[in-house]
C-alpha cells in the first residue's frame, strides 16, 4: 500500500503557525477531507483536512510545535480501494452500461453533429477576496434553497468591525445548499452555497461529452471559527480587577499565543476565564468579554479603582419610548471611542485658516471636474496640507509601541477621512496621499465616501491610517474637540468655515475663515510640536502654492 504525507497547506501569505490539537489516534481509519491536526496563527485556527482515505500511521508534529508551510505534519497509509480507483482513472476509458438511471454512460466519439442537450453540474460559490486574513460575521442570508439566481445577485451579507459587503454569486442557477448560517463567520475562500448550474453543450465530430462530477458537499467538514477581535477592539481593563475563584481548577489552560499575548496586554488571568472553543479552548472573544464583565461590574469606591457605573433608569415612567439595538459598527465605535478617550491623555489646539483664495481655485476647477467626473471638494485639499505636514513634522506620523518603551516612526504618509453613514462613522484611509495630486485624492474621496454609504468597504480600505481627518463641513459649528484614532497620534476637527472682517493694514476686509481643531496625544506630541504642525498646515491653506514646493 501507498504512503501519502500530509503537510501544511498554503495559508494565504502567514507562514509559521503553531499545532493546537492532534485529531485523531495513530491506527484510526481517516477519511478524505476529515480533520487531521488544528493549527493556529495570531489571527486564526484553521483545520487541515486529509486529501486522501486510509489509516493514520503516524504524525510528525506534536502539540504546541510551530510548523510552516510544506512542513510534513503526519504520514497516512492509503486504502487498498482507493489504489484500485486511482489505477482504474488512470486506465484508458470503456465503454460500459450504465444501470443506474441517473448516471450517464460514457460517450463513444461521436461521426456525427448532435443536437444541443443541457448539461446540469454543481458549482460551489465561495466568498471572494475581502481583502483580510480576519473571518467576519454572517449578519444576512439573502436566498433560499430552490431559488434561482444569476450571476451577481447577492448572496449574503457580511460585517466586519468597521463595514458591511454583499458577497455576489459567481455563476447562475438554482440553489441547492446553503452552507452557512447567520451569525457564522467568513473569510476569503470559505464555502457558501452550492448551486446547480445549466448549460447548453453541443457534441460536435470527433468530440466526447462528459458530465462534470458533483461537487463534494462542504458540510462534511467542520469548519473551526477564528478569533475576530484585536486588541485595539477590546475595551481598557481597569486598575484593578476582583479576584474570583478561578474557573479553571486544573490549572492547566488551554490557549493559543495570540489569546495569551492579549490576556497579557490586559493583564487578565486565563485561569478565570472560561474558554467557549473547542475542549474548553479560551479564545479572544472570551478574554474580551471577560474583561466587559469586569468594567460593568467595578470594584466598590472603597477600594479607590474601577469607574462608577453609570446607573439604569426607566424612561417609561416618563413618556413613550422605543428601545433600538446597535448595530455592530455603533457598538465597536462606542468601544473604541471610550478606549482612546481613557488611554489618550488628549490636549487639542485651536486654529484657524484664511481659505479665501483656496476657494476661489476650487471652483475654478469646477468645469475641469465635470469634463473628468471627478468632484473637488476642500477635504481633498486638507488632506493634501495634512499630508505636507506630516512630511515636515515627523512627530506627528508616529504610534507609540505597545510596551510604552519606544514608537515607531512611519515613513509613509496615509490619510484617513471620518465618513458618517447610516450603519455609523467609518474611516477609510487615502494612501500615499503625499505623492497624489488633487485630482487623485479628489477620486478617492468621491469613491470612498459613496462605497462607505453604500455599505461596499473592504476591511483593507479602512487599514494603515498615519492619521485622521473629521470635517462637519456644511453642517456647521464654531469647533469641537475630536478624539483620537489610536494608535495614531493626531486628528484634526474641522468645522464650518465663515467670512470675517480681517484688517489688512488700512481696512477691515471679508475673508474666509475655516475653523480648526488639532487633538493630539499627549505622550508622543507636546505643545510645540502642535503649533509648528498647525502653523505649517495653515500656512498652506491659506496660500496653496506652497503645495508646489
Amino acid at each position: 500500500m501507498a504512503k501519502e504525507v500530509i503537510k501544511v497547506p498554503d495559508l494565504g501569505g502567514i507562514e509559521a503557525v503553531t499545532v493546537i490539537e492532534l485529531c485523531s489516534q495513530i491506527g484510526d481509519s481517516i477519511d478524505v477531507e476529515e480533520s487531521i491536526v488544528v493549527l493556529e496563527s495570531d489571527k486564526a485556527t484553521m483545520d487541515v483536512p486529509c486529501p486522501v482515505q486510509g489509516t493514520l500511521v503516524s504524525y510528525l508534529v506534536a502539540d504546541g510545535d510551530t510548523v510552516n508551510v510544506g512542513d510534513p505534519l503526519a504520514e497516512v497509509e492509503v486504502s487498498a480501494n482507493v489504489e484500485v480507483e486511482a489505477e482504474a482513472e488512470s486506465a484508458p476509458p470503456q465503454p460500459v452500461e450504465s444501470e443506474v438511471a441517473n448516471e450517464k454512460p460514457a460517450q463513444p466519439q461521436q461521426t456525427e453533429p448532435q443536437p444541443a442537450v443541457e448539461s446540469k453540474a454543481e458549482q460551489l460559490i465561495l466568498v471572494p477576496d475581502i481583502g483580510s486574513e480576519d473571518k467576519v460575521d454572517v449578519i444576512e442570508i439573502s436566498v433560499a434553497v430552490g431559488d434561482q439566481v444569476e450571476e451577481g445577485d447577492t448572496l449574503l451579507t457580511l460585517e466586519s468591525d468597521k463595514a458591511a459587503m454583499e458577497i455576489p454569486s459567481s455563476h447562475g442557477g438554482k440553489i441547492l445548499e446553503i452552507l452557512v448560517s447567520e451569525g457564522d463567520k467568513l473569510g476569503s475562500g470559505d464555502k457558501v452555497a452550492l448551486i446547480e448550474t445549466t448549460e447548453a453543450v453541443t457534441d460536435t465530430p470527433k468530440q466526447e461529452v462528459s458530465t462534470p462530477a458533483p461537487v463534494k458537499e462542504a458540510s462534511e467538514t467542520e469548519v473551526k471559527e477564528p478569533t475576530q477581535e484585536t486588541s485595539q477592539s477590546a475595551p481598557p481593563k481597569p486598575a484593578s480587577t476582583p479576584a474570583p475563584t478561578p474557573v479553571n481548577q486544573s490549572g492547566t489552560v488551554y490557549a493559543g499565543p495570540a489569546v495569551r499575548l492579549l490576556a497579557r496586554e490586559l493583564g487578565v488571568d486565563l485561569a478565570q476565564v472560561k474558554g467557549t472553543g473547542p475542549k474548553g479552548r479560551i479564545q479572544k472573544d472570551d478574554v474580551n468579554e471577560f474583561v466587559k464583565a469586569a468594567l460593568q461590574n467595578p470594584v466598590g469606591a472603597s477600594s479607590g479603582a474601577g469607574i462608577p457605573a453609570v446607573p439604569a433608569v426607566d424612561f417609561s415612567q416618563f413618556g413613550s419610548i422605543e428601545t433600538v439595538k446597535l448595530s455592530k459598527i455603533q457598538k465597536l465605535t462606542a468601544d473604541n471611542m471610550q478606549r482612546n478617550w481613557l488611554n489618550v491623555p488628549h490636549v487639542t489646539h485651536f486654529d484657524e485658516a484664511d481659505i479665501t483664495d483656496l476657494e476661489s481655485f476650487r471652483k475654478q476647477l469646477k468645469v475641469e471636474g465635470e469634463k473628468r467626473g471627478i468632484k473637488v471638494t476642500p477635504v481633498a485639499f486638507l488632506i493634501k496640507a495634512i499630508a505636507s505636514s506630516l512630511q515636515a513634522h515627523p512627530e506627528f506620523n508616529r504610534s507609540l509601541s505597545a510596551d510604552g518603551e519606544s514608537y515607531i516612526q512611519k515613513h509613509y504618509v496615509n490619510v484617513g477621512m471620518a465618513v458618517d453613514t447610516p450603519r455609523g462613522l467609518l474611516v477609510p484611509v487615502i494612501k500615499d496621499a503625499d505623492k497624489k495630486g488633487i485630482w487623485e485624492i479628489s477620486a478617492d474621496v468621491m469613491n470612498f465616501a459613496t462605497s462607505a454609504r453604500d455599505g461596499k468597504l473592504k476591511p483593507s480600505d479602512m487599514q494603515g491610517g498615519c492619521f485622521t481627518i473629521s470635517s462637519l463641513g456644511a453642517i456647521g459649528g464654531n469647533g469641537f474637540t475630536p478624539i483620537v484614532n489610536s494608535p495614531e497620534a493626531g486628528i484634526l476637527g474641522v468645522s464650518k468655515s465663515q467670512m470675517k472682517p480681517v484688517w489688512n493694514g488700512s481696512e477691515f476686509a471679508p475673508r474666509l475663515k475655516l475653523p480648526l481643531a488639532l487633538s493630539y496625544d499627549h505622550r508622543l506630541i507636546n505643545g510645540g510640536d502642535a503649533g509648528r504642525f498647525m502653523t505649517h498646515l495653515v500656512k498652506i491653506l491659506s496660500n496653496i502654492a506652497y503645495l508646489s514646493l
